[in-house]
């Protein structure tokens, strides 16, 4: 398995990663069995990055992993998202109050003090537009409860001005063989943008 840097959480995560929706048994049943097998096995095989939500089963995926990660003595990190438990998921519910209920549930079925990193979780696009919920983030991070925080992206629009966030750590962003667009669109600007600022 080969290992890289994760955006500037300084994380060295495994190239493949497993992510966690399955496991919730939101797209089928999936047994409990199943499930703690398929996370022994990744870990067997060098993979120490896991991503997960906190709707992923409503919480059953961060419960799995919570579960699996307490028999292990390897580090993995846990990458979780927040958000789509708003009803309704609008701007206005990505508040601190809210933030913070869903970090806290988080903690509790992950049974970690510190969640190693938090995205939002493909929050409309408006968010992007408020300091005010980043600010709430960084207040996370002050507080100890989360020691990186990111974002999970459906548009490129939201993926640039996500950056201009001084505490973003990282952009999750759907890129596959059939969405190629960010390659073009946002990595080469990230590219151009790190090359012109040493720092």
């Amino acid at each position: 398995m080969k290992y890289r840097k994760l955006g500037k959480t300084g994380f060295e995560v495994s190239e493949v990663s497993l992510g966690t929706w399955q496991i919730g048994a939101s797209w089928g049943s999936v047994s409990e069995k199943d499930a703690i097998g398929l996370l022994h096995t990744a870990i067997d095989n060098g993979i120490n990055f896991f991503d997960t939500a906190d709707v992923y089963g409503d919480g059953r995926s961060e419960r799995l992993i919570a579960g699996v990660l307490g028999e292990r003595r390897e580090k993995v990190f846990v990458a979780t998202k927040a958000g789509r438990r708003l009803q309704p998921h609008t701007a206005d519910g990505y508040n601190q109050e809210n933030l913070t209920a869903f970090v806290e549930r988080s903690l509790t079925n992950l049974k970690r003090e510190t969640l190693d990193l938090v995205q939002l979780h493909c929050p409309p696009t408006d968010v992007y537009y408020r300091p005010e919920v980043f600010a709430a983030l960084d207040a996370l991070k002050q507080a100890g409860k989360i020691l990186h925080y990111g974002v999970s992206v459906e548009k490129i629009e939201e993926a640039i001005k996500a950056t201009e966030f001084p505490g973003i750590a990282t952009v999750q962003i759907i890129f596959n063989i059939f969405r190629q667009r960010p390659k073009e669109l946002f990595f080469s600007a990230r590219a151009k943008t790190r090359c012109g600022n040493p720092g």
